[in-house]
């Protein structure tokens, strides 16, 4: 019933092919074939260009491929050129190229000439080529590069801003009228159980240089593909001009509802007509259902409260990095699915059209998210680890443009997927500096404006809004870490969007992610403490391992880099889907490899499939064993490749490891064929597996180009722009906070809210005080500096940990107190760690403010 490929691309090619041998719109994938080059190349936008040394390779590619979670990545530029054909028939059609996404700043240029610039990693864009083009052979060049900016949204965040086109790019062929990229916004207003309608506003544009009369026709499609529908508008439309014609469908009867048991999709064709000329056909997927969130009694999807679990999603997978298949995308949201939740939050950018798309088809609700983005502790400029606001006021109004514009392309581009249920503004944006803070502020409030402006019909969250005062600036508050004990009944909508972590390599424990699911103070010892009846949801961080600037913070999820799954995705499986979890591996003496896959067969060969290959050490009986040797894994005939090239080593010990007996890579293909893989271990037999590749062209052994070896080179940026090691900063401020007791009007979060005239304090008959930060990423720690509300003999110790269990002392104060209002602590060299708690002997025992300096630990 659910195909891997449910995209907006698949449905239009099938709606048109049966309408007519010469579809009036024509969509070509731009993937395959491409040369690239790392740096920047002065004319490499010149068609008679030499770029007979460049690496050919195919799209989605990123600069860093390959890529296996090292915090550091390569900063620059990066070139890319393709030759495409057009047909001398298609003179007096209008020619676009579309992205889909291109990290961050593109420069497009075709045969020589500009034709335009997108500056934003994670939305997509459209240009029109028809000046440029020209019949026969054409050359696209684009110009990319990832410099840090500080007036780019985002400034700073713990994943990692590799360059390149990581998406899909498509070559569209329409007639002068038609309708525009991403050019149609459905809704279904008056919607029940029993009747529903559709309203659809859709722009029509007419590049012709004479007005037109045009009758825009609208079929709505069943999940079957039956007609249940259908209504039509006539209208003039100017030369050179956009019209937008709103539409409202009769009434439908006994609509199927769309829900994450059962997601109903429907689609929506747009046929333009020119008299009686089929001029443009244009397909939406979208589907019935209506929600409200509420402060009072939470979450209710087509009338009825429903409560959802979900997890947080990074979309960057091993070695191929952010460049990520829509096969790819699909698989991610069947295992998060798979595991019993019901929810994603796309953390914290806008995610691919292939991946909202796997959340419509398979059902997952999604919090679709913008990229005003901060992270833990405060550095200067110059990486991803500055100030979420500008610093520098000269800044402020272009990275402000550079926020509204990548809402306003996210909310267009996403707008008709019924999994999309709030549009957020942001992920934890008050890691900004003190004096920006009132900017901030503003921003997030215009951002809520401009998204209700933009979609009516979806409320505006504040992601990541547990500090800086901002959770009541939009619809929604969504709460991280300790933001869901500290805003227990806000009196707006909320989720906790972040709670709990697993920081775990696999296999992993079986049980729940440490911290806040059973420990804790007061109510904090139940599990699930936040579930009251007013939540809407919550979010688990995180789903999957993923790169970070901030070391081992990516390796927080559930699933592993490779898409193996830790034991914890199995403990939740069995709580929300009571599937018993399997026998674990033992060791045993390996006998033998098992080479698996999640597919034998490729669908296409354009870079939109690929398959997960799973290589398992096995004993003389076939059983899964926990033992690891090194292992090879190459394609030993036809066509295909790994991000490492034709093989990839997986060995203990390194970026590439084998890890409980189990190693997996994504394969993927660029030529149709037979492809026979092998895995090889020394003294164990080789295990073969055939993957056939279907659609054009077909790999021609000796003729076909061969693929070349990209060995895996861990990145070291010589040049110093690496958060890692880069500078001492200032962590704490703001981080997740708890104590041993609070007094009233002196909570935990008082001792790190970047204000001295707030405090902690523990409560009088607390004989054993203490006060804990979780800095929520390793920190290699050079010191503490603390301040006090009054002058006074305080003594107490600093310890640190990596799990919340095992504490080493780092500074003692105990026998010599610290006097007067203020103290700094020097800890032992390479103090690494997540948490730093601070215990008194005794009264007094209060904290003003707590700064830890240090920088992010590498891995």
């Amino acid at each position: 019933m659910k195909s891997p490929f449910p995209f907006l691309l698949i449905l239009l090619l099938a709606a048109i092919s049966a309408f007519a041998a010469d579809p009036p719109r024509q969509v070509f994938n731009l993937n395959r074939e491409w040369k690239f080059q790392l740096g920047d190349h002065p004319g490499a936008d010149a068609v008679t260009f030499n770029d007979s040394q460049w690496d050919l390779i195919g799209l989605p590619h990123s600069f860093s491929i390959p890529y296996f979670e090292a915090p550091q990545f390569y900063v620059g530029y990066g070139w890319y050129r393709k030759h495409f054909t057009i047909p001398a028939a298609w003179q007096g059609k209008r020619l676009f190229v579309e992205f889909d996404g291109a990290f961050q700043d593109a420069e497009v240029y075709v045969n020589g000439q500009r034709v335009g610039e997108h500056k934003g990693g994670y939305t997509g864009f459209s240009f029109d080529i028809t000046g440029a083009a020209k019949p026969g052979d054409n050359v696209i060049a684009v110009r990319l590069n990832n410099l840090w900016n500080p007036r780019l949204a985002p400034r700073a965040g713990e994943h990692v801003f590799s360059g390149g086109i990581y998406r899909d790019v498509r070559l569209v062929v329409t007639d002068p009228l038609h309708v525009t990229w991403y050019g149609t916004f459905v809704t279904t207003p008056n919607l029940s159980a029993q009747a529903g309608t559709v309203d659809i506003k859709t722009e029509i544009r007419n590049d012709a240089t004479a007005a037109k009369t045009y009758t825009l026709k609208t079929d709505i499609l069943d999940p079957a593909g039956i007609a249940v529908t259908s209504f039509s508008t006539t209208q003039s439309i100017p030369p050179a001009s956009i019209a937008t014609v709103d539409q409202t469908s009769p009434t439908i009867p006994n609509p199927k509802l769309w829900h994450p048991d059962h997601p109903f999709m429907y689609r929506a064709v747009s046929t333009v007509l020119d008299g009686t000329r089929v001029a443009d056909q244009f397909v939406t997927p979208f589907g019935f259902r209506w929600f409200k969130f509420t402060a009072d009694q939470g979450f209710f999807l087509n009338g009825e409260h429903y409560y959802f679990k979900g997890a947080n999603v990074h979309q960057d997978h091993a070695g191929w990095g952010d460049a990520v298949t829509q096969a790819g995308a699909h698989r991610d949201v069947q295992m998060v699915k798979d595991a019993g939740f019901t929810f994603i939050r796309g953390s914290h950018y806008p995610h691919s059209p292939a991946f909202v798309a796997a959340c419509d088809e398979i059902g997952v609700l999604f919090w679709s998210e913008n990229c005003l983005w901060g992270l833990g502790g405060r550095s200067p400029d110059g990486y991803w680890d500055a100030s979420a606001y500008p610093i520098n006021p000269a800044d402020d109004a272009d990275f402000e443009a550079s926020v509204k514009q990548q809402l306003t392309e996210e909310i267009r581009i996403h707008r008709n997927h019924p999994s999309v249920i709030v549009w957020s503004m942001s992920n934890e944006p008050y890691f900004s500096a003190k004096e920006v803070l009132p900017q901030l502020r503003a921003l997030l409030s215009n951002e809520v404006a401009l998204a209700h402006q933009l979609d009516p019909t979806r409320p505006a969250a504040i992601g990541g809004a547990q500090r800086g005062d901002i959770d009541k600036l939009g619809d929604i508050a969504g709460y991280n870490g300790d933001g869901a004990k500290l805003f227990i009944n806000p009196g707006i909508p909320s989720v906790v969007t972040e709670y709990s972590s697993v920081r775990a390599i696999r296999p992993g424990k079986y049980g729940p992610a440490w911290g806040d699911l059973t420990t804790g103070p007061g109510d904090r010892s139940q599990p699930y403490f936040w579930r009251y009846p007013w939540r809407s949801g919550e979010s688990l961080w995180c789903a999957f391992d993923h790169g970070s600037v901030a070391g081992d913070e990516g390796r927080t999820g559930i699933i592993d880099y490779f898409r193996l799954p830790k034991r914890q995705w199995y403990w939740y499986r069995n709580e929300y889907m009571h599937i018993p979890p399997p026998a674990w591996p033992q060791p045993g003496t390996p006998a033998g490899l098992k080479l698996t896959a999640d597919k034998t067969t490729l669908k296409s060969v354009n870079g939109t499939d690929d398959a997960q290959v799973i290589v398992t050490v096995v004993d003389a009986a076939g059983n899964h064993i926990s033992n690891s040797p090194p292992v090879t894994l190459s394609v030993a005939s036809g066509p295909g490749e790994f991000p490492t090239g034709p093989s990839i080593t997986f060995d203990p010990g390194t970026d590439i490891p084998i890890l409980d007996g189990e190693a997996a890579m994504e394969f993927r293909s660029y030529y149709a064929g037979t492809t026979v893989l092998r895995a090889s271990s020394a003294g164990l037999p080789d295990a073969t597996l055939t993957i056939v590749s279907q659609g054009e062209p077909t790999f021609v052994p000796g003729v076909t180009p061969p693929v070349k070896p990209r060995p895996y080179i861990r990145f070291v940026d010589k040049k110093g722009r690496t958060a890692v090691g880069r500078h001492d900063s200032v962590f704490g401020q703001n981080n997740p906070t708890s104590a041993s007791s609070e007094a009233m009007g002196h909570p935990a979060r008082a001792a790190d809210d970047a204000d001295d005239s707030t405090d902690w304090e523990p409560q009088d008959s607390d004989q054993n005080p203490w006060w804990q930060v979780d800095l929520e990423r390793a920190v290699t720690m050079a010191g503490c500096s603390i301040d006090f509300p009054v002058a006074g003999d305080y003594r107490y110790k600093i310890e640190t940990s990596a799990d919340g269990i095992n504490w080493t002392k780092v500074a003692d104060r105990t026998q010599k107190p610290a006097s007067g209002k203020s103290a700094t602590d020097k800890f032992p060299k390479n103090t690494t760690a997540h948490l730093v708690r601070i215990t008194f002997a005794g009264k007094p025992a209060a904290l003003s403010e707590v700064e830890i300096t240090g920088h992010l630990t590498a891995q």
